[in-house]
């Protein structure tokens, strides 16, 4: 008689977790890993996720030896201030065809994204931006010139400084 003897096991060894008992504390385990998380991302919607971003509004002192004509470059800003003698004015750097930032060029600005070249005054000379370098509303307080990048100005609109 060849009998096999079932295999003897210690008391101290686990009882083996049955397939159907392992796939139901998974299932579990994972709903509250679930409803964990939407818990920590409802409790974070009340703060907003926005960056702060610099203001739109800005002063800056232009140089007095800024010749007529010339272009300022507001350092961080895109934007171009220019003083003659009928006063100060501001131009936009941001392309009107798809945001690029134009560069200064011999005659004016040209993106360099595209090609679109623009006069010293904004305007269109070669596309394909469809319009003229927007024109920013300056004020002169002091010695200082605030521009705001948020309020377009009609072309040759000029301030007494």
């Amino acid at each position: 008689m060849n009998e096999t003897l079932p295999e003897s096991r210690s008391r101290l060894d686990p009882e083996p977790v049955p397939r159907r008992d392992f796939l139901g504390l998974s299932a579990f385990w994972s709903s509250v890993a679930a409803l964990g998380f939407a818990a920590i991302g409802m409790l974070r919607l009340p703060k907003a996720a926005v960056l702060d971003s610099p203001s739109k509004k800005f002063s800056i002192a232009i140089p007095e030896s800024l010749t007529s004509g010339e272009p300022y470059f507001a350092p961080g800003r895109a934007v171009a201030l220019f003083r003659d003698d009928e006063g100060v004015y501001a131009i936009s750097l941001v392309c009107t065809h798809l945001g690029c930032i134009v560069k200064a060029a011999a005659e004016g600005f040209e993106c360099p994204c595209h090609g679109s070249r623009f006069a010293a005054d904004g305007a269109v000379v070669k596309g394909p931006a469809p319009t003229a370098l927007p024109w920013l509303e300056v004020k002169v307080a002091g010695n200082k010139v605030v521009v705001d990048e948020e309020s377009k100005v009609p072309a040759g609109t000029k301030v007494k400084a």
